[in-house]
């Protein structure tokens, strides 16, 4: 079965707007996994801190 040319065309120009569309979802869940572990990240170097903190404290 042949198409027309000019549905070729839309149907090659629709593949990639839904790879673009797929590419920037990904990108965005790549972007979330990366601030979700650099959040988690500074919370257990602000944890480390306030313990070294709180034991240099308790030797004075």
């Amino acid at each position: 079965m042949t198409h027309s040319k000019s549905r070729q065309q839309a149907e090659i120009a629709f593949d990639r707007v839904q790879s673009q569309f797929f590419a920037r979802g990904q990108a965005a869940e790549e972007l979330q996994t990366e601030e979700q572990a650099r959040q988690a990240k500074t919370q257990r170097l602000r944890e480390a801190r306030l313990a070294r903190d709180e034991a240099e404290y308790q030797t004075r």
